[in-house]
């Protein structure tokens, strides 16, 4: 008799912290290997390249009918599929939906949930809560960045945005850099100010020297690491973070997983350009309306405008996974400035879901749930 049963687990929260998803260098090494399998080419992630951030549904700003959602502030439904090879070797998909009003009601942003599937059969292997790991896997991505870039004797970070983003990605930055002495902070509000310096003192009694700063450029100068993490609406660039060259301390690496801004004349002729994959911001550039950047406000995705108009190459953007695995040098001078853009991928999502569940398997961690004993339609 063939076994047709299929059980699957169903990982909570406090389940999925339980299987270790908040281990930052864990998930920082997950994902440096998650860029050599991406520069083997052993992974698929949607659309005809293979290469697409996922496929999102948005809302009408007027609808005549009563019951369908309207568009508003990061208000979106969206889905990320992707394989990933390797020692992983697993499919999967990221989904979330996505409404700034959230927050009013004590909620995140964003309620995330990852499903693994069997890429032979498709049966579901768990279901599992996401916020977290999505939040860890998006900071330990600037991490590998951080650990090939930045000097060995980094001592001071600058936050733009004390933010989910950047506590993760700072935590991702101590983890291959701990001895950062100074944290230069600059944030909108008092309570998400208050909260990345307690976050610091509980997580990283290490760091001394907590500054709060009045501007963008008091965060900059001086620092080693930056981290740029605002929350920004999109449409208008004038309005994106600016950091202006001479603000930055040469041989400094400026992390954007959020928007930021530039002048066109450092991005083309100085700054060096690296994104945790370019065919990434290609896709983008060819599913989103041109120019891309005024809808997707990552640096990298203004490379691609800047390409289309003439005015840059693509050799003068370098892939992250390149840097790993030899092909292009750490450094092609000591005080080359990195501005290093992350637009993040599903394949990361399925990179330490896969760790996160395998760990929850072997600890007996989680619900198991059944889907069926025998398909009623096979």
């Amino acid at each position: 008799m063939v076994d047709t049963k299929i059980d699957f687990i169903y990982l909570s929260e406090e389940n999925m912290i339980e299987a270790g998803v908040m281990d930052m260098p864990g998930c920082v090494n997950a994902m440096e290997e998650m860029f050599k399998l991406l520069k083997s080419g052993d992974y698929r992630m949607g659309g005809a390249s293979g290469n697409s951030h996922g496929v999102m549904m948005t809302f009408p700003t007027e609808s005549a009918f009563p019951n369908m959602p309207l568009d508003g502030p990061d208000r979106r439904f969206m889905a990320m599929p992707a394989y990933l090879g390797g020692d992983f070797d697993m499919i999967g998909m990221k989904w979330y939906g996505s409404n700034t009003e959230n927050r009013v009601k004590g909620l995140p942003r964003s309620i995330l949930m990852l499903t693994l599937n069997d890429k032979s059969t498709g049966q579901p292997l768990a279901y599992m809560s996401a916020n977290i790991l999505s939040a860890y896997r998006t900071g330990a991505v600037p991490g590998v960045g951080v650990k090939y870039f930045a000097r060995e004797d980094a001592k001071e970070v600058g936050i733009v945005g004390p933010g989910v983003m950047s506590k993760t990605a700072f935590a991702a930055t101590m983890a291959v850099r701990p001895n950062i002495k100074t944290v230069k902070i600059k944030g909108r509000s008092q309570k998400s100010l208050d909260g990345f310096v307690d976050f610091i003192h509980e997580e990283f009694p290490s760091v001394k020297d907590i500054q709060i700063v009045e501007d963008i450029e008091s965060a900059v100068r001086g620092s080693d690491v930056v981290i740029l993490a605002t929350s920004t609406p999109t449409g208008d660039i004038s309005i994106y973070p600016y950091v202006k060259e001479g603000w930055i301390k040469p041989g400094a690496v400026i992390c954007c997983p959020a928007s930021a801004r530039f002048d066109e004349d450092f991005v083309i002729n100085r700054a060096r350009n690296v994104a945790d994959n370019v065919q990434l911001y290609e896709a983008w550039a060819e599913e989103m309306p041109y120019p891309a950047y005024e809808i997707i406000p990552i640096p990298a995705v203004n490379c691609m405008d800047l390409i289309a108009k003439g005015k840059m190459t693509k050799d003068q953007v370098d892939d992250l996974g390149d840097v790993i695995i030899g092909k292009v040098p750490v450094r092609r001078n000591e005080d080359e400035i990195v501005i290093y853009s992350v637009g993040g991928m599903p394949i990361e999502d399925v990179a330490w879901g896969t760790i996160v569940y395998r760990n929850a398997l072997e600890k007996g961690i989680g619900t198991k749930l059944n889907l069926w004993e025998t398909p009623n339609l096979a």
